[in-house]
């Protein structure tokens, strides 16, 4: 009997039964690669088939295991769950894989029994690394495999309390004859560990590659099977990681962890408002702190500007990191509009330091006072901090946990807040930092209190 194949896109998972030059689905070319379809043999259920009484079922009580990294924690929700299913992407070169090994030896040295399982290292290379990173005995093992099915069985007879899977693309299943990271592979791959973590009660890490997009590779299916995605971040420029939680079936999401490259592998930083602000020039034109919301983590963040004129008037540049392109550019209009400021034949330049990414519009007032600090050529005082979000006709509306954002930035010194009048009246006063709270209600008056 012939078999029947089609042809999958490696980045979206789109199945076409002929070739194509470019996908239809993601738009991306030469990613359609020929694979047979092929029939898993099925499997019973390891859950309950039987119907029960909503008000008949006990509450399941999941005690926590705490990682030994206290920044981690949070963003997995208080701890890592029995049972679930953790995948972690991010780039080549990131830090995956000394985070987790880093996680390993933390959970060895209190006792757990942990696996970790390699496709891309050897032994004697995960042990240099090992010795790197102050891994001491305990009962951690490790294993160099690539076959699904073996390395099931041999955590099987292991039974560890902690699962680790290094890389979810490297490992193959003999029940499918296409290569490791295939579409196919990576879902039968994760298919396979989610049923062996909730039959035996295993907290299993998987770590996943991405793609140039900044997406994770494989299936789309693939972050709807696992319980948590984490993605890792950072610009290679800077030595500090970004953890963020995109998905958590247990707790919170858009938590963040932030972390600091070095020597010996991964440090917490544990105050990274201090981290991102220790390097910000005093007396600048064109910069000024915001305080954001980072999960339930207030923090703060410098939002620096530059106006600089063009000769190509026609065509002025419009460049912007860490925030929103086009949210910038209402608030460019906004600027022009209400405030009366022209950036014809201007270049704008607008990023946010340290290599942040902020998407709450609470930020907005402090691209607008950076924008205008610049094109006065006036700086900031050192001691403001501005939030607040921008509305089309200039109003300054309210914005979620003031009191977190003031106590923050109370924390590192700062002694004056431009701040959403809606906000101000809402607080209560014996709860208020001992600061100077100024309540603004659009951008002209709060552009007065500076300039």
């Amino acid at each position: 009997m012939k078999q029947k194949t089609a042809f999958i896109c490696q980045n979206c998972g789109f199945h076409s039964p002929k070739w194509l030059g470019r996908c239809p689905n993601c738009g991306e070319w030469n990613t359609l690669i020929e694979e047979v379809e092929e029939e898993v043999t099925a499997e019973f259920s390891f859950l309950p088939s039987e119907p029960i009484l909503y008000e008949k079922i006990k509450e399941a009580k999941r005690e926590r295991i705490k990682t030994g990294i206290e920044e981690l924690n949070p963003v997995l929700g208080g701890g890592v769950v029995p049972g679930s299913l953790v995948l972690i992407g991010g780039e080549p070169g990131v830090g995956k894989s000394t985070l987790l090994l880093q996680v390993s030896r933390d959970f060895a040295a209190q006792g757990e029994c942990v696996l970790y399982v390699s496709g891309e290292e050897s032994l004697e290379q995960i042990k240099i690394r090992g010795e790197r990173l102050g891994l001491q005995n305990g009962k951690l093992y490790l294993l160099a495999e690539t076959n699904l099915e073996r390395i099931i069985a041999h955590a099987e007879k292991l039974n560890p309390q902690i699962f680790v899977l290094d890389s979810i693309q490297t490992i193959f299943s003999s029940k499918l004859s296409s290569g490791p990271g295939t579409i196919s592979q990576v879902r039968e791959v994760a298919n396979q560990v989610f049923r062996f973590a909730k039959k035996n009660q295993v907290s299993s890490f998987l770590i996943g590659h991405i793609t140039k997009e900044g997406s994770l590779a494989g299936p789309k299916a693939l972050e709807h099977i696992v319980d948590v995605v984490l993605y890792f971040e950072g610009e290679r420029d800077h030595s500090h990681r970004v953890l963020r939680a995109l998905k958590n079936r247990f707790g919170p999401v858009s938590e963040l962890a932030i972390f600091e490259m070095g020597t010996r592998g991964l440090q917490a930083v544990s105050n990274p408002s201090a981290f991102f602000l220790k390097e910000r020039p005093t007396k600048e034109a064109g910069s000024v702190v915001i305080c954001t919301i980072k999960g339930s983590r207030p923090l703060l963040a410098e939002i620096q500007a530059l106006v600089s004129s063009t000769l190509f008037t026609g065509n002025p540049r419009r460049m912007t990191i860490g925030l929103d392109h086009f949210r910038v550019a209402m608030l460019l209009a906004i600027v022009e509009r209400k405030l009366g400021f022209s950036f014809a034949g201007e270049d704008i330049y607008i990023n946010v330091a340290g290599g942040l990414t902020i998407d709450e519009p609470a930020a907005d007032l402090g691209v607008i006072m950076a924008v205008v600090s610049c094109l006065k050529n006036k700086a900031i005082p050192s001691d403001v901090i501005v939030f607040g979000e921008a509305g089309l006709s200039g109003e300054i509306r309210s914005v979620g946990q003031p009191l977190a954002r003031l106590k923050e930035a109370h924390s590192l010194g700062f002694q004056r807040v431009i701040m959403p009048q809606g906000n101000l009246s809402q607080l209560d006063k014996e709860e208020i930092p001992d600061m100077k709270l100024v309540g603004v209600k659009n951008v002209k008056q709060a552009l007065s209190i500076i300039f």
